[in-house]
């Protein structure tokens, strides 16, 4: 794995440890952003995924100090600052998962995820709110592509915002299901996008 940005690791481990505030409108750009999803941990022993931007820097991971499938995640950056914990909520038969902003779980969620126990291929996986009325109609769509790792997010008047698919060398051939390529539409919060598709890698027990 390390051969596919070999300078990445030792990028990180020299990193600066200190973190500063920053706002969702950091993770807006007026550009497709292209990234890179590892659903491995950085952490020995630990469960998650390292998202890596187009030039081969992290700028996302996700570490589970605790058991594979934990209902409690958490998105940070590079220095550690959580920008987005997620826990997953048992309600009768369906699942449900809520996004709270920075960490910790107090509060209301800023976004919920509702996955749909009906779906097939070309189905809505998941329906997407921001806050917790339920009165308010789903705001993006999480989408199957085909039976693999693809996936599409889309919002409430079907546009496209984001593509997740296999990734794969230029010769056309696929790093392993644990390797993802993920396409972010312009003007999106990408970080927003990335907490979304973490949620779906504890759906489908890749977390």
């Amino acid at each position: 794995m390390a051969k596919i940005y070999p300078e990445t690791l030792k990028n990180y481990s020299s990193s600066s440890s200190s973190s500063s505030s920053s706002s969702s409108s950091c993770y807006v750009t007026s550009t497709r952003e292209i990234f890179t999803i590892w659903m491995k941990s950085l952490v020995y022993h630990g469960n998650g995924c390292t998202v890596f931007n187009s030039k081969g820097d992290i700028v996302f991971r996700v570490d589970n100090y605790q058991e594979r499938n934990s209902n409690e995640v958490f998105l940070m950056d590079l220095s550690g600052q959580v920008l987005f914990s997620i826990k997953k909520e048992r309600l009768r038969l369906l699942g449900r998962w809520s996004g709270y902003l920075s960490g910790g779980f107090k509060g209301k969620p800023w976004f919920q995820v509702r996955r749909n126990w009906k779906y097939s291929n070309g189905d809505v996986i998941c329906d997407v709110n921001l806050g917790c009325d339920k009165s308010i109609k789903s705001c993006y769509k999480i989408q199957q592509i085909d039976k693999k790792s693809s996936f599409q997010i889309s919002n409430n008047i079907g546009q496209l915002v984001a593509k997740v698919n296999q990734k794969q060398s230029s010769r056309g051939f696929g790093y392993g299901d644990d390797v993802l390529n993920l396409e972010v539409e312009p003007q999106v919060d990408y970080s927003f996008i990335v907490a979304l598709v973490t949620i779906c890698g504890l759906i489908k027990h890749k977390l």
